[in-house]
């Protein structure tokens, strides 16, 4: 009986030392997956997809990786919000934020949209060219909040705005957008409404409402019952370092998304000296590029001249302007292609998701270490 005691007691206590163990390495690798250590996995998504491509076939890398991408929507993202909101007291500040974050994002689509509007009348497009150019151009003002913008979570001072900013762009993407998209749709083509309903696949139409599950029942647990990730002690740890994976995934995801065959010198020239009209291919990178001008361009000169000076003055915290500039500079979303079937432009989109992340990429690495340092 004694035997049997000790026996089992020393289960436990090698159990206990073998979970203490594993939490002494997992506390060990986070700042290795945190911040700027997570952007080198673009180059490695990148490198990876390329070389698997030669003797699988590029289509057959985009399936795989279009799952992955479904994974990352539907189980890493909403755990790393829960994370992030469980850890949140939700304020006045923080309501303060979110209406602002609701002002920038309607601002910049409607600036998107306006924009195009005045290219396609320079470009002579009218018809189903012309639709589909204001169509893909609002569509790709949509940016890689959860994925390249991640990082930003990492910084302690801007966690809760990013969280934020984030949860909102989720909703824009897969539940406005597509809204607004399937209106204009309906009325080209004419069709029965539950037709037009089914373009966007209903797990989709689905995930804003599940990715606000998540942050609703986080901000509820921590304001009712005071939980928060250092109550769950050990269980926070194991938690946050399976949410931190989350980060380093997505930008392999969003390495994943880019195509070395777009980035050679012919094809750098079309996307900065136009071509005269004639082969659908122009019409392609009209697209690209002035998704490109419009999202890594225009949109962020405007944001920096309306928000600097309310930053300048102390109106906003520099927090709140850290995350609005960084997140108006980053990469048009690979999950826009999820979003083709509503008539974009699907070659146009591809192009503008790799050259938007070919240079923002840059700028992230630059612009996050000096205002993480100046703010």
């Amino acid at each position: 009986m004694q035997w049997a005691i000790c026996s089992e007691l020393f289960k436990y206590t090698l159990s206990f030392y073998r979970f203490m163990t594993f939490i002494s390495i997992i506390e060990g690798i986070l700042p290795y997956i945190s911040g700027l250590w997570t952007l080198p996995w673009i180059v490695v998504g990148l490198v990876v997809s390329y070389l698997l491509s030669k003797p699988f076939g590029e289509e057959c890398v985009d399936r795989v990786m279009k799952k992955f991408g479904l994974g990352l929507l539907f189980v890493f993202i909403p755990l790393l919000m829960f994370r992030i909101f469980i850890n949140i007291s939700f304020g006045r500040e923080e309501l303060i934020f979110t209406g602002i974050t609701f002002g920038v994002l309607s601002f910049m689509y409607i600036l998107a949209y306006s924009l195009a509007k005045i290219e396609a009348k320079k470009l002579t497009l009218d018809g189903m060219k012309k639709r589909t150019f204001l169509k893909t151009i609002l569509t790709n003002q949509g940016r890689s909040a959860a994925f390249v913008g991640g990082a930003l979570l990492a910084i302690e001072e801007w966690a809760v705005p990013a969280g934020i900013y984030i949860a909102f762009v989720g909703v824009g993407l897969f539940a406005v957008i597509p809204y607004v998209l399937s209106v204009m749709h309906k009325h080209e083509r004419k069709s029965d409404i539950k037709e037009e309903d089914s373009l966007l696949p209903w797990y989709l139409r689905l995930y804003p409402w599940y990715l606000l599950a998540f942050i609703i029942a986080a901000v509820l647990i921590r304001n009712f019952a005071g939980i928060s990730l250092e109550t769950l002690g050990d269980g926070g740890a194991v938690l946050y370092f399976i949410t931190a994976l989350t980060i380093p995934a997505a930008l392999y995801y969003v390495g994943s998304g880019i195509h070395p065959k777009d980035l050679k010198l012919e094809e750098m020239k079309k996307m900065i000296l136009p071509k005269k009209e004639g082969e659908k291919r122009d019409f392609d990178w009209a697209v690209g590029r002035n998704a490109f001008l419009i999202t890594m361009v225009y949109t962020p000169i405007i944001i920096a001249l309306v928000f600097t000076p309310l930053m300048f003055f102390e109106i906003i915290p520099s927090s709140w302007f850290a995350v609005i500039i960084i997140n108006s500079i980053l990469p048009i979303t690979s999950t826009n292609m999820f979003l083709v079937p509503y008539g974009l432009n699907r070659k146009g989109t591809a192009l503008s998701v790799t050259w938007t992340t070919v240079v923002s990429i840059p700028l992230v690495l630059v612009l996050i270490p000096v205002l993480s340092t100046v703010f």
